[in-house]
């Protein structure tokens, strides 16, 4: 017999603990929601409502030419307006974008045990964790979403930790990205008046880790989330989604395309990479730079995957907003923290929007 779904405890157990994640739920037969990924209505993403975003991505290769004034202007209000936007001649190839996708669908088709070694109290590496939702034991209604997640400290860690299923595709991945994103990392912090040389540059991309998101059919989207409202912790994230769509960002300030708090949709673009602001920025610029809240939607229609690179701080990296933008502004709206603090307090708490920028945010600044 199989587990009871309508029970939390067993439901918890099948899908967490044992590792088989929603996808097990789901090859199982489940035709209807279970409670415990019932979101609140508030919390539910209305598609029919939602715009979506109609912005052209931005060429990167007019980096490298006579165009790069005016290409830095698109980049540098894409982060001061909606915090997201898409690019397009990024450097990463095309077929490795697809075999991407292709590869996390296989990952994720495994069976679960093959998985389930990586869940975090059994994972031969610290390196690998296989798991479900963001943080099940905090969180009030569970995200329907299943992932690995992949640090990055060398190649060499890499090649001998990853899972050989993905390793070779998500390392090719980190590598080429990350040209792109020390670019235009320059780009939005020579904005904000630091030079190129500065160390603070590298030591803010110091981290990485790629993921593999996977969202497997729902009973009802309508009732569910994929992943809930947050905005991301460090500097930069690059994001490559499948051609299924489902990814809502929310506008924080009136703007041209749309209301503040209205949601929009970042529809897939064959080729492009989706790039948004991570909360560090948000902080280092003091509020210039907005880390856009997004979330996403599930589908009844087929699974859908999506897989970030995640760059962040050194740990032992100090943050603050820049001295000379404080001065500006004649106020710090955050306190200086170390990012392995801000880290911790990220990872303690289930998603609620930008709520994680209150732990550094300073009693004065509104």
């Amino acid at each position: 017999m199989g587990p009871s779904f309508d029970d939390g405890t067993s439901l918890y157990n099948f899908v967490v603990r044992d590792g088989n994640g929603v996808k097990g739920m789901v090859d199982s037969g489940l035709t209807t929601v279970p409670a415990a990924y019932t979101q609140p209505p508030r919390e539910r993403i209305d598609k029919e409502s939602a715009r979506k975003h109609e912005q052209p991505p931005i060429d990167l290769s007019r980096l490298d030419g006579p165009g790069r004034d005016e290409v830095a202007v698109e980049i540098v209000r894409a982060a001061e307006t909606l915090g997201f936007f898409q690019v397009i001649n990024h450097g990463v190839p095309v077929d490795l974008l697809e075999s991407l996708k292709d590869t996390a669908n296989k990952f994720f088709g495994l069976p679960p045990e093959q998985k389930a070694v990586y869940r975090s109290e059994v994972s031969p590496t610290p390196l690998v964790k296989y798991g479900t939702s963001f943080v099940p034991e905090k969180e009030k209604a569970l995200e329907w979403k299943d992932y690995i997640s992949l640090q990055y400290v060398n190649d060499a860690e890499a090649l001998q930790h990853w899972p050989i299923e993905i390793r070779d595709v998500a390392l090719e991945y980190l590598r080429t990205s990350i040209k792109m994103v020390r670019k235009l990392l320059e780009v939005l912090m020579v904005n904000l008046g630091m030079k190129l040389v500065d160390p603070k540059i590298d030591a803010l991309i110091d981290k990485k880790m790629v993921n593999m998101n996977f969202y497997p059919t729902c009973p009802n989207p309508n009732l569910t989330v994929g992943v809930g409202r947050h905005s991301d912790m460090g500097t930069l994230t690059v994001l490559l989604q499948d051609g299924i769509g489902g990814l809502y960002v929310k506008i924080e300030e009136d703007m041209r395309f749309g209301k503040k708090g209205e949601w929009v949709e970042i529809p897939p673009t064959p080729g492009a990479l989706v790039i948004n602001v991570g909360d560090m920025l948000q902080v280092l610029s003091n509020k210039r730079y907005k880390s856009a809240e997004h979330r996403v939607r599930t589908t009844n229609t087929t699974s859908r995957v999506s897989i970030p690179i995640f760059t962040i701080p050194k740990l032992t990296e100090k943050i603050a907003p820049l001295p000379h933008l404080v001065e500006k502004d004649g106020i710090a709206h955050y306190r200086e923290f170390m990012f392995v603090d801000y880290m911790k307090n990220f990872f303690e708490n289930a998603h609620e929007g930008k709520k994680s920028l209150d732990f550094v945010k300073n009693v004065d600044s509104s």
